[in-house]
Order: structure tokens, then C-alpha cells, then sequence
């Protein structure tokens, strides 16, 4: 019996080494990664800049404190702020910290304004992560049952709902913050439209809230831009990344523009490991290789592959609904059950999962390759005629 704390039911793998789209299990046996570590390895396993540069700093230094200079961190913050336009960076240790980060930003701005117990607008089906904060944000009932009480000072409409979000404006004093995914993931691949975006921009300039965008998973080159904002042209006050930021190694940022930058204070926020030098030079790494190759320009022809190579082996087109996302975030929605589909793609080598109970959801490395990508889209199709003969 293992020791370890049962809170993932895993799966029947374990896997030695890595190399660009492919995972290699003890036996030596090659599977095509199109999870990629829930959207981490961006930029494939064992990216040889990446591997340099930890492989580099690894010899000269690990770990200092925050309470000192960090000349990596200071680097990394440099360019990401001039690749984005935002202009302050707090790094720490993961997504859901970086969403921690962008709440207490949020209640700040509400606190200097007099405001003692600040709203923040969230949406239903968002996923922000597992720590209390994060989870009280996040809009999925069943992940959060098990932990209430819940953080007050969250104010939850439905994805997309202008509507909702004017009445709110009309009926709340007391709302200091908007916080969304522009990409909502684990809820099954799906984006806010535009126009939902840019009123939302609309009321937080109206009222003096704070745009908040959630980009830990549809972040660093995943959806055909550094980020998803840059594409869209609707800038948030707040931008929380994390995953493909240390593509492996585990860092995340929560960034602020010019109205925001400054709320945080000495002593409001703070992380121990955050921002050390070794995530940083693996950020710094991941950065410069994105922005040097505009590696973000390949995830809409890789998502094109996938596509291909999916209907191309399809018995019948009407087994899709519909599929969702931008880029390398997408969202399959058969119109058969899901079933046992993650197991039957191990069983083709094939590394996938299910969001929001009934979409496939594929976020595969901008690195993957046209056959590599072609033979995903082909496996999911084989997954999809044999789950159509069950019925």
C-alpha cells in the first residue's frame, strides 16, 4: 500500500523520461503527451534551453530568501512586463498562490477606498484552484462541498451574463473586483466572448473595479499569444500565471498595471521559495525561447493537425457536438458519453483527460510535431467509433 496521501486517483503509469511531445514509461514504451502535465511543459519535456539554464543555475545558486536581491527575479520581471505592458510582478510558488495574490490585490483596492467588506464578481464554472481563497472563488459546488464554510466576499454570475454583471454594478456599492478565466478549463474548455469581456472592461473603468484575468491555464504561448488577453485586446488591471511559466519547474506570477501596481505594500503579502533564482532562470528560459521562435504562432497550426487527423478518422461526423477553445486549449464535446475515455487513451498511449465531465480536453505542446499531432486526433476518433458501438 503506497503512502501517499490518496487525494488523486491515478492511473496505472508511471513514467521514467521525457522528450519533446513523448512520455516513456519504466519499460521504454512512448506515449504522446497531449495533457502536458495539465498545460505545464509547454514547450515539450526536456527543452534544451530549459535544461540548460536550470542545469547552470543549479551550480551556482538555489535559494536565498525574498528578504534579500534576487538578480534573477529581477530579470524575469523585466520580461514579462515588457512583453505584456503590465508593470509589476510578485512571483510565487504556483497557479492557485497567483489567484491568492489577485484577491488580496483586489480587497486592497477595496480597503483604501474605506470599503470593509469588498465584493469580488466571479464566474459559475471557473476554476481557480484548491487553496481556501482560490476554491472560494472558484464556481463548482462540488469541488468546494466537502470544505465550508467558504471565504465570504464572492459574488457569482453565470458565464457570459452582461446582464448579470450591469445589475450587480446597479446594486452593489461594496464591488471592488472582477476575477475570470478568459478560457475557463476544468469546466470543459469554455471562453467568454468578447463582447462579455469588453463590458466587463467597460464597467471596472466605470466604477473603479479591478479587471482580474485568471490566464494560469490558457497562459505563456498555449492559445496563439503570450497570452490570451493580447489576442482578445481587452487588458486586465491584474493577470495571474502560472503552469507553462516554469514549464516543469514550479513558479507562478500574479502581475499588476499601473492601477494596481502599487496596493501591495511591505508586509501585506509574501512566499518563501516564490520567485528563486532556479524557477527563475527556467522562467526566464521559457520566456525568451516563446518570444525568440513566436512559438505561440504554431498553436492554432498544431491545433489544426489535431483536428484533421480527428475527422479524418471519424466513422461519422455527428459524433461531435462541438469543439471549443483557442489554440492548444481545446475542448472536444462528443455526442457519446466520455465514459472510461482517459482509459481506453492509455491503452493507445495516448495522454488526454475529461473537463467538466463531458469534453475531451487536449492541451498539447506547442512543440508537437504535424504527425505526432495528426496521430492524436486519429486516436481520439478510434476512442470515439469503438465508445459509439457500447451504446
Amino acid at each position: 500500500m503506497s503512502a501517499i496521501m490518496s487525494t488523486y486517483g491515478r492511473l496505472p503509469v508511471a513514467f521514467a523520461s521525457g522528450a519533446g511531445a513523448e512520455l516513456f514509461d519504466q519499460k521504454g514504451q512512448a506515449f504522446l503527451d497531449a495533457l502536458s502535465g495539465i498545460a505545464v511543459t509547454n514547450l515539450g519535456h526536456c527543452h534544451p534551453n530549459i535544461t540548460r539554464a536550470i542545469t547552470e543555475q543549479a551550480e551556482t545558486l538555489l535559494h536565498t530568501s525574498n528578504l534579500y536581491g534576487i538578480s534573477q527575479q529581477e530579470r524575469l520581471a523585466t520580461e514579462l512586463t515588457q512583453l505584456t505592458g503590465m508593470k509589476k510582478v510578485f512571483f510565487c510558488n504556483s497557479g492557485a498562490e497567483a489567484n491568492e495574490t489577485a484577491i488580496k490585490v483586489a480587497r486592497r483596492h477595496g480597503a483604501n477606498q474605506g470599503i470593509k467588506e469588498p465584493k469580488i464578481v466571479v464566474m459559475e464554472g471557473a476554476f481557480h484552484g484548491r487553496t481556501m481563497g482560490a476554491l472560494s472563488a472558484t464556481g463548482s459546488a462540488t469541488i468546494q462541498e466537502a470544505f465550508k464554510p467558504l471565504l465570504p466576499g464572492f459574488i457569482r454570475i453565470g458565464r457570459n451574463d452582461i446582464e448579470g454583471l450591469e445589475n450587480i454594478a446597479k446594486q452593489h456599492s461594496d464591488v471592488v473586483a472582477i476575477h475570470l478565466e478568459p478560457i475557463q478549463g476544468e469546466s470543459g474548455i469554455w471562453p467568454m466572448e468578447l463582447e462579455f469581456l469588453q463590458r466587463a472592461r467597460e464597467l471596472c473603468d466605470q466604477h473603479n473595479w479591478l479587471l482580474s484575468f485568471d490566464e494560469v491555464q490558457s497562459g505563456n504561448g498555449r492559445c496563439g499569444a503570450l497570452y490570451v488577453f493580447q489576442r482578445l485586446g481587452v487588458a486586465p488591471d491584474v493577470l495571474a500565471t502560472a503552469k507553462g511559466l516554469g514549464n516543469g519547474l514550479p513558479i507562478g506570477a500574479c502581475m499588476t498595471n499601473d492601477r494596481a501596481g502599487d496596493l501591495l505594500i511591505a508586509g501585506d503579502h509574501g512566499t518563501t521559495y516564490g520567485g528563486n533564482p532556479i524557477c527563475c532562470a527556467a522562467a526566464s528560459a521559457v520566456v525568451n525561447t516563446l518570444s525568440a521562435e513566436q512559438l505561440w504562432d504554431k498553436a492554432d497550426i498544431v491545433r489544426g493537425w489535431i483536428l484533421e487527423g480527428m475527422r479524418s478518422h471519424l466513422n461519422d461526423s455527428a459524433l461531435i457536438k462541438e469543439v471549443r477553445g483557442q489554440g492548444l486549449m481545446i475542448g472536444i464535446e462528443p455526442t457519446v458519453p466520455t465514459g472510461d475515455i482517459v482509459r481506453m487513451a492509455l491503452d493507445r498511449r495516448l495522454l488526454l483527460n475529461v473537463a467538466g465531465g463531458n469534453t475531451i480536453r487536449l492541451l498539447p505542446p506547442l512543440v508537437m510535431n504535424e504527425p505526432q499531432a495528426k496521430s492524436v486526433g486519429e486516436r481520439v476518433a478510434d476512442i470515439l467509433n469503438e465508445l459509439v458501438k457500447t451504446l
